[in-house]
């Protein structure tokens, strides 16, 4: 992951009964794999990125729960479990009806590379994504793994993940040309005058082929008759 421009949408759904639940989940692109700990059920100082899809709330006050917030570990630094990360946090946004929603649960996250992170969710109604944050001047290593996770205590809760999709949404430039030049880029192009030009003579040669076959086919039915004709006077 993490090449030149991502961008990772996934499905998923935090339900269960009763008002009281916890903890939550989380996303992950770290250099490490699959290691569990005590965020979220992952490991702590890890390096990379984190999103917590944090359900509990311990010790932020003013602030509302459901809250979605990232976290860009360094490997040495720890998360911050009692002020439920606010000491580690990147960037975030309270996301009210995101537990138990009616509607299909989703996140975007699209990444450039050293550049840009922002996360997009949709909780509210379907197709209408709100921005959860955006942030310039984010690093994350280059090859990292994809993982997801999720932690209970006392209280319960489920944490589905229905369907992840990946993209690369990277596009070359267009060619620009030398400096100094027209800007023109040598070699083929493509040009529909010149296309719809050569498929008209194509067909020009196709009709003349269709003329001389049906001509030949009513030459040779004529000769078949008149020999046949001659034939039946003897």
């Amino acid at each position: 992951m993490a090449d030149i421009r991502d961008q990772i949408e996934f499905e998923f759904k935090i339900h269960g009964k009763g008002s009281l639940h916890a903890d939550g989940m989380a996303m992950w692109l770290t250099k490490q794999r699959g290691l569990q700990g005590p965020v979220f059920g992952s490991a702590d100082r890890f390096e990379g990125l984190g999103i917590f899809f944090d359900t509990y709330k311990n010790n932020r006050p003013g602030v509302v729960f459901p809250y979605v917030m990232a976290m860009v570990g360094d490997g040495q630094t720890p998360y911050d479990h009692q002020n439920d990360g606010k000491a580690n946090e990147l960037a975030g946004c309270s996301a009210r009806g995101l537990r138990g929603a009616t509607v299909p649960t989703k996140a975007r996250l699209t990444y450039y590379q050293d550049r840009n992170l922002r996360l997009d969710l949709q909780y509210k109604n379907e197709d209408d994504w709100i921005k959860c944050f955006e942030v310039d001047k984010v690093s994350i290593p280059s090859v990292t793994y994809l993982g997801f996770s999720a932690e209970t205590g006392e209280l319960s809760d489920n944490h589905d993940i229905v369907k992840v999709d990946t993209r690369n949404l990277y596009q070359a430039p267009a060619y620009s040309g030398p400096s100094g030049s027209s800007g023109k880029q040598k070699g083929k192009s493509y040009d529909p005058n010149r296309a719809s030009s050569g498929g008209s003579w194509v067909w020009f040669f196709v009709k003349i082929v269709l003329f001389f076959a049906v001509c030949g086919g009513g030459y040779t039915g004529f000769t078949m008759w008149r020999a046949s004709n001659r034939g039946s006077r003897f």
